[in-house]
């Protein structure tokens, strides 16, 4: 099965970021991962905002960060998001961070697919099943 399409943001940590040691705080990571995700997804061919235009959320169901290397202010880092499980009604993202080629960290958020009008998980939606399962490297 081929790799994955990888989506690849360039961040440059914000001295707001950091804690007192100068070190990105651990909950700056899941937000760095949604920006990598957002830009995963509009590789589908419809941005995030398209999808809950459709009639659907990707409702965080789990979310993991291992930290290896803290990052600091003044870095610029990039996050790296691939789909590493496709199913039918929900998926898996994976991520990494990094900093002139030191893996700083990898980390993994689970979704499910929710319908916005009734708020019940569902299906991928029929319109997103195939540029989904691309990105995944399924077709």
């Amino acid at each position: 099965m081929p790799e994955p399409f990888r989506s690849r943001v360039l961040i440059e940590v914000r001295y707001a970021e950091t804690d007192q040691m100068g070190v990105v705080h651990h909950a700056v990571y899941p937000v760095w991962f949604e920006q990598a995700r957002t830009r995963l997804c509009l590789e589908t061919g419809y941005h995030y905002a398209d999808i809950e235009n459709l009639g659907y959320y990707l409702v965080v169901s789990r979310v993991e960060a291992r930290l290896l290397k803290g990052a600091t202010y003044g870095q610029t880092v990039g996050v790296s998001a691939w789909i590493e499980r496709l199913q039918s009604r929900g998926l898996r993202f994976a991520y990494e961070v990094d900093h002139s080629g030191a893996l700083l960290a990898k980390g993994a958020t689970e979704h499910i697919w929710v319908d916005r009008p009734t708020g019940k998980p569902c299906r991928i939606p029929e319109v997103l099943a195939e540029p989904f399962a691309r990105l995944k490297g399924r077709t």
